[in-house]
């Protein structure tokens, strides 16, 4: 089969075509015709960093954690799936898991689902990893109808999701982003925007919730901005982060009484941690996609396998507006 893979690890590290043995499936995974990978920030950092990343694979390496695609071989003890089944899922592209760049890979049954039916494969490959970390982060933090939530990074991978499953779980939403683009995506979702460049913590958390703050901060921009969620969050608050590596200062959390929640959702991947879950959540996905409540965002520019590079390049920009993402 054809892959897209790296030899060597580093920021422009490139992406060679390589012919690697077809996977056959083993016992409790399948064996998928991959029809497209969505590119995500974890990616761009594995290529980047190679092994000063925990989780980096040895070379050469296939990368894509992402897919969506057809089985064409069912291992032995897999229920629920059959050969001919349109599935996606993030199942590779770390560790000793092979990757989606690439036409086949083995996946295990655990971490897929039925595809959304009124998704093209294109549309359902962006959905796995930011799909599963936005359901993941507001189930730990509890949103439930009536809450008032915050998403910063509303229009991103992760917080486009976020606010839109908010919305569907009843919570009134809004979302910090910046610029036209961003601002009407968000609106767009039915929340409020909020331009974070244009509008201190004090004056949203006043206009947006008279002044108590937000029942639930989802912050999928992390790093220092933390702080921002800290302010941002009411009394026995709830905050939840995607990217919490950094020293910080828990002294306004603790005067808050605040809980935090960090959200990795690659630890059932890495460590065969309750991998079910992922499954689980990835039909649950699927189903709200297919009644209408969430769609995902995917960016104008489109790739094939062989532009992986350009592929990365796109997302590494800061121009795409959605996901990138790749057609095997």
């Amino acid at each position: 089969m054809q892959t897209m893979t790296l030899t060597s690890y580093g920021p422009d590290a490139a992406f060679t075509a390589a012919e690697l043995p077809k996977p056959v499936a083993t016992d409790g995974h399948v064996v998928v015709e991959v029809k497209a990978t969505s590119v995500n920030t974890v990616d761009t950092m594995i290529r980047a960093m190679g092994r000063d990343l925990p989780l980096s694979p040895e070379l050469p390496a296939v990368l894509g954690m992402d897919f969506a695609g057809i089985i064409t071989e069912v291992g032995a003890g897999v229920t629920g799936f059959a050969v001919g089944d349109e599935v996606y899922g993030c199942a590779g592209g770390l560790a000793d898991l092979q990757g989606a760049l690439a036409e086949f890979m083995l996946a295990d049954a655990r971490l897929i689902a039925h595809k959304p039916k009124s998704l093209t494969m294109r549309e359902a490959a962006a959905l796995p990893l930011v799909g599963i970390t936005a359901y993941e982060g507001l189930t730990r933090g509890g949103v439930a109808e009536g809450q008032s939530v915050l998403v910063h990074g509303g229009a991103g991978g992760v917080g486009h999701l976020a606010v839109q499953i908010a919305r569907h779980l009843g919570a009134d939403v809004s979302a910090t982003g910046t610029g036209d683009d961003q601002m009407r995506i968000i609106e767009g979702y039915g929340a409020k925007s909020i331009d974070f460049k244009a509008e201190e913590v004090v004056a949203y958390v006043t206009g947006h919730t008279g002044g108590a703050g937000f029942d639930v901060v989802f912050d999928t921009v992390g790093g220092a901005n933390m702080t921002n969620s800290f302010a941002a969050a009411a009394l026995n608050g709830q905050v939840v982060t995607t990217v919490a590596l950094l020293e910080l200062d828990l002294s306004p959390a603790h005067f808050k009484g605040l809980s935090l929640h960090i959200v990795f959702m690659l630890i059932p991947m890495l460590n065969d941690f309750r991998r079910a879950a992922h499954g689980e959540i990835l039909t649950k996905l699927a189903e709200l996609v297919d009644a209408g409540a969430v769609k995902p965002l995917l960016d104008a520019e489109q790739f094939t396998l062989d532009q992986v590079g350009a592929a990365y390049a796109r997302l590494q920009s800061g121009q795409a507006l959605g996901k990138v993402v790749v057609e095997v």
